[in-house]
């Protein structure tokens, strides 16, 4: 096992918002980190109408432009392994659960169940892990963070591709990982970051309408920031279809909804399958 990292994630700018200082970090001490994206987010909105008319209604080319936005991220993070699960285009962004885009013969939303998309997209996954051969993975939880199809679809392939490669001998000390927010930090950012002024342009979620909470206590590692703010930051501003992000008291950001959402000051991590966390370590790799 060369000890290297795995991320897995649904579309350009999950890894960036999720993870962005974990990669980062990873990156520049030199761990090998190789980052698997499910879709091009063809379905996504854009922010401010910016480059309006690319979107999936109107000249459907929004996928290729938030590629170089996922390549200046990788930048931004170090990160020099990137790759599209199956090759570029084989899956689609399904949109939002409901929507009619889910019905596309290549949403990626079909890989999250039994048949032939999920077998294949388990197969193509798992010949990365046997390729790059990690310590660690990193996806979702079960619910796939907040709900989106292509997020659930991305931890059920995930789940299922690490669990086939954890029972060989190569990948048998494997540590697989959802990313979460614990719901008392995550509410007092909230509460931090509203307490300073932000332009009228943006509206106050409620706490439940922000994605990855779980129970404090329930978090088995947690990742300071720290030096890697900055280069989270700019990977987060790189997907510029898509966010705005500010720095301030409390470091921000919007998606297309325009909900003011801050940015934690660590990253935070359950153990889904592999070994327990050391109590009290600030490192993936601690105790493989």
């Amino acid at each position: 096992m060369t000890g290297g990292l795995l991320a897995v994630h649904a579309h350009p700018d999950d890894e960036s918002i999720t993870m962005g200082a974990t990669l980062s970090r990873y990156a520049a001490m030199g761990v090998p980190v190789t980052l698997v994206t499910a879709t091009l987010g063809e379905q996504g909105e854009l922010m401010h109408g910016h480059l309006a008319g690319l979107d999936a209604d109107h000249a459907d080319q929004l996928g290729g432009y938030r590629l170089t936005e996922l390549v200046a991220a990788c930048r931004a993070m170090g990160v020099t392994d990137r790759r599209m699960l199956g090759g570029l285009g084989r899956f689609r962004d399904s949109g939002m659960a409901g929507t009619a885009s889910a019905g596309h013969p290549r949403a990626f939303c079909r890989a999250g169940s039994g048949g032939p998309d999920h077998t294949e997209a388990v197969a193509a996954l798992r010949a990365v892990l046997d390729e790059v051969r990690p310590a660690v993975v990193l996806t979702y939880d079960a619910d796939g963070g907040y709900g989106h199809p292509d997020h659930i679809a991305a931890h059920q392939v995930t789940a299922a591709a690490v669990q086939s490669w954890r029972a060989t001998d190569a990948g048998s000390g494997c540590r697989l990982l959802a990313v979460v927010k614990p719901r008392a930090v995550l509410a007092g950012a909230l509460d931090a970051l509203w307490a300073g002024d932000l332009p009228p342009v943006y509206r106050r979620p409620r706490l439940e309408d922000l994605g990855y909470q779980v129970d404090d206590a329930s978090v088995d590692l947690t990742l300071p920031v720290g030096a890697w703010r900055s280069a989270k930051r700019a990977a987060m501003r790189a997907h510029t279809t898509q966010l705005d992000v500010w720095a301030g008291a409390v470091d921000g950001y919007a998606l297309t909804n325009l909900l003011a959402q801050p940015v934690l000051d660590a990253e935070h991590y359950q153990v889904l399958a592999g070994r327990p966390v050391p109590a009290g370590a600030t490192d993936l790799f601690a105790g493989l």
